[in-house]
């Protein structure tokens, strides 16, 4: 995944852009309102301030939503509730008051890009997974998956060569406030992978999840 921060402060944007890395995103960044239309044709989210040097952020997001639905998320101090309902209006995915956790950004950026992916699909070449036909196809080939199987392969085919952690995969194919056990998780992988046919697609990361292999897919 990779977002473009609009954000003219250098303050903000370096331990900004440093925490969304360490969190797994690819950043670009622009300090100035000229340049974010350009460059937000290669993102897939937008991480807007609505104080720039050259215009405002609001005027920005309404140039950008006639050219492009790209998700954006407003990052601003300007906390007003006319300001909040005037960026929603216009076509924000969200806003957030700065100062906010660089993990709080993080987690919005990953929400707003799985709202925008829920009717897509992946095809990588060798792998295709449909969600809106509920479809699995690997080397031509359909996969017969069970409910719980295509939901953990989807999640995963989502962002190719991430670690998705075990509690968000619980937390997204089984329930917010998982309570069970952590072999149902395990159990259903093997199961996918041997449904599959190739247990190097889906690797495991130790002590914090799996991801699907960028590679083999």
């Amino acid at each position: 995944m990779k977002v473009l921060v609009v954000e003219d402060d250098p303050a903000v944007s370096e331990p900004l852009l440093a925490g969304l890395k360490r969190n797994g995103i690819e950043t670009e960044h622009v300090a100035y309102a000229s340049q974010v239309l350009a460059a937000a044709q290669n993102v897939d989210v937008v991480l807007l301030d609505l104080g720039l040097p050259d215009g405002d952020g609001l005027e920005v997001l309404r140039e950008l939503r006639r050219v492009s639905d790209v998700p954006v998320i407003i990052a601003t101090a300007r906390g007003d509730e006319t300001d909040r309902i005037v960026g929603l209006e216009l076509g924000a995915d969200d806003y957030v008051v700065k100062p906010c956790s660089v993990r709080e950004l993080a987690a919005r950026v990953r929400a707003v890009a799985r709202r925008r992916r829920i009717d897509s699909s992946l095809d990588s070449g060798r792998l295709v997974v449909d969600r809106a036909r509920h479809r699995v196809v690997l080397d031509g080939n359909p996969v017969e998956l069970t409910a719980k199987e295509f939901d953990l392969l989807a999640v995963l085919a989502e962002e190719p060569g991430r670690a998705v952690p075990r509690q968000e995969l619980f937390s997204r194919v089984w329930d917010p406030v998982w309570i069970g056990t952590g072999k149902t998780l395990d159990v259903h992988i093997a199961s996918l992978r041997k449904k599959l046919g190739d247990a190097e697609l889906i690797e495991t990361v130790r002590g914090v999840g799996y991801r699907l292999a960028v590679d083999n897919a």
